[in-house]
């Protein structure tokens, strides 16, 4: 490899893995690698059916579902973050996490960017345990805003 090259080296990835997309400053997108189907690596990943400014008005979708798509068809920028390794085993790709994934795909799920996103699903997947620690880090900043629009019937 040639120091002058722009290369992007991608991480080696292992069925179960949590994926990440960063999308902005503050959000990410998350998905558990699946593997490879014809030579192409797969990822599992909540999605939403409904329009995206559904999403953004009321932090819910009601008609989302977990889906296989390529790797890179959700980004071209990914890194492996398994985060809870530390604390929560990660369950059997084989014996668990796979037909987990396959009995999930196609059923309508709500999402929800408190409660149920795609990273509570890919921890769900991974280790059993919802968990966002995204949400975890700004939830003391959404709360008061969403509050207020409660209280105003807004939300």
């Amino acid at each position: 490899l040639g120091l002058g090259n722009t290369c992007f080296i991608r991480p080696e990835l292992f069925p179960g893995d949590i994926v990440e997309y960063p999308r902005n400053k503050y959000f990410s997108h998350f998905g558990v690698y699946y593997g490879e189907r014809d030579g192409v690596p797969y990822v599992a990943h909540l999605t939403c059916r409904d329009s995206d400014t559904k999403l953004l008005l009321y932090g819910r979708a009601l008609r989302s579902e977990v889906k296989l798509d390529p790797l890179e068809l959700l980004g071209k920028k990914y890194k492996v973050n398994n985060m809870l390794d530390d604390t929560h085993p990660p369950r059997d790709f084989h014996g668990v996490v796979k037909p987990a994934i396959e009995d999930m795909m196609g059923r309508e799920v709500t999402f929800d960017i408190l409660f149920h996103n795609s990273e509570h699903q890919a921890t769900l997947f991974r280790y059993g345990v919802k968990k966002s620690e995204q949400i975890d880090e700004i939830y003391e900043y959404i709360m008061p805003a969403w509050k207020k629009l409660f209280k105003e019937k807004q939300l």
